[in-house]
């Protein structure tokens, strides 16, 4: 080969070399970011290009497909009592694209999860179309139909509701919510016109927050069954009879400010049981001072404080201060200063009580199923922490359960069911200037022992008398309604 023909030939050779290089590039390196990029709409008509599996709730699916008209997807979503479960669901938009479930499990819905590729490859060779599987959940649709109705009753709020023995979420409520079917298409008239009113800005009733898992709020007296559990695993007292060394006035440590209680009530060296029937701010306070943050902080993790929830939707991390004086120690232990929770968080505080003590992770998602119904992957229950000892539990039961037959949360009984549970009057407002936040925790005892579902309700009634709002009077009754759906469904 004479040297000018050589040339040529390397040159050539370089040139293949260097589109092989760059064919693997794309097609190994570059392949995820160029499936995922917004300008790429072979991916979104591929996804809308056939049915989406369902998401199944007690055996019925609450999702669908439509065919549409005039456009390049050729299936779009809907769905079935849409607001009541889009803090379920989420939404899965042609033009938006997707949140929670609808985006978590998304290749499972659409069929191109990994583990359906046996599946589809042997569809293509028989000709069959191409299907979505489906996601099973745990929840229970007579106790969302109940947390809904009671909170729209009320105008806002939330509800989260947990099966104490394994953790699975039965009810996820809030409110106001939105219709994730009104903007499932994308017509810029219809579909557009929806999402621009539901992302309205500075709305303080905002639809698309999901108040059940990511606004926190302040949980007021709820969390003094936190305090009240650090003062029994720490041994600062050791039964709910025993007297606690707290005087009348309380004066918060390093000030001269009284801690004050809600009313003429019996708190100067009240009982564990005395106080929380009470809500003694001075008994729960002197306990969070008496302790320290250090031992109230551990505690206030163990029961999941401070960290993120994976449901497998994302929870927001309830807050316990680590950097606190002694007085504002006291203020946090009674649910006040900077402490902050998550509905979800306080449902799972109620849940770990009634469970003598275990907290069970929660979550929400039962199973993932191929189309033809085999099952993906099945959640297993899974212990998350152990907040504190089964007698000690059972110390807390007996207290809470005075709570709900002689204190402030009577508005929860239920007829040949033991209900333990603990009302809340969160501040709201800069110099609590605002209508306080109504919480209420419970859980539901049936004669066998078991414990079937534990709840924590907030409601935000901005249109209440101030004097009106009380968790017993506004929160209770929610709380209530939907353990009876849990309990009857059981049946």
């Amino acid at each position: 080969m004479n040297k000018p023909l050589r040339r040529i030939a390397i040159f050539c050779g370089f040139l293949v070399l260097a589109l092989l290089v760059r064919d693997n590039w794309i097609q190994y390196v570059q392949a995820d970011a160029l499936q995922t990029n917004t300008h790429n709409r072979r991916v979104s008509i591929e996804r809308y290009a056939q049915p989406r599996g369902d998401i199944i709730v007690d055996g019925k699916s609450i999702t669908g497909n439509t065919k549409t008209a005039s456009s390049d997807f050729k299936y779009k979503r809907t769905y079935t009592d849409g607001p009541m479960w889009a803090p379920v669901t989420g939404y899965a938009s042609q033009a938006f694209g997707a949140n929670q479930l609808e985006s978590i499990e998304d290749g499972i819905l659409t069929g191109n999860d990994d583990r359906l590729f046996f599946r589809n490859t042997l569809d293509m060779v028989t000709g069959k179309p191409k299907q979505g599987g489906n996601v099973v959940t745990t929840l229970n649709a007579a106790a969302q139909k109940a947390a809904y109705n009671g909170l729209k009753a009320r105008g806002k709020g939330a509800v989260a509701a947990i099966d104490p023995s394994t953790g699975k979420i039965l009810a996820l409520a809030s409110y106001p919510s939105y219709d994730p079917g009104s903007f499932a298409g994308n017509s810029t008239d219809v579909d557009s016109k929806n999402w621009t009113k539901l992302l309205k800005k500075n709305d303080p009733n905002d639809p698309t927050l999901n108040r059940a898992l990511r606004e926190t709020y302040p949980p007021g007296s709820t969390f003094k069954v936190v305090t009240a559990a650090a003062a029994l695993e720490n041994g600062l007292y050791s039964s709910a009879e025993e007297k606690t060394d707290t005087p009348l006035p309380w004066i918060m440590p390093g000030t001269t400010t009284p801690l004050p209680n809600e009313g003429n009530i019996p708190c100067k060296n009240a009982t564990m049981r005395v106080a929380l029937q009470y809500s003694c701010n001075t008994v729960f306070g002197k306990i969070g001072a008496d302790l320290g943050k250090d031992k109230m902080l551990e505690e206030a993790k163990k029961f999941g404080f401070d960290a993120e929830q994976f449901t497998p939707v994302r929870s927001s991390a309830s807050v316990f201060s680590e950097d606190m004086n002694a007085s504002q120690t006291a203020l946090s232990s009674i649910g006040q200063f900077n402490t902050a929770a998550t509905p979800l968080q306080m449902a799972m505080v109620a849940s770990a009580i009634a469970n003598n003590g275990t907290l069970m992770k929660p979550y929400m998602v039962d199973k993932l199923q191929a189309p033809n119904l085999d099952t993906l992957e099945q959640t297993d229950p899974e212990k998350l922490s152990q907040p504190l000892s089964a007698k000690n539990a059972q110390i807390l039961q007996s207290m809470m359960e005075t709570v709900i037959k002689e204190g402030t949360g009577k508005n929860a009984q239920i007829p040949g069911v033991t209900v333990g549970g603990k009302t809340g009057t969160a501040q709201h407002g800069v110099a609590n200037s605002k209508n306080p936040y109504a919480w209420f925790i419970s859980y539901a005892k049936l004669a066998d022992g078991s414990s079937p579902v534990a709840v924590a309700v907030v409601v935000e009634d901005d249109q209440a008398s101030r004097d009106d709002i009380s968790g017993g009077g506004l929160a209770a009754p929610i709380a209530k309604s939907v353990m009876e759906a849990v309990i009857d469904s059981k049946k």
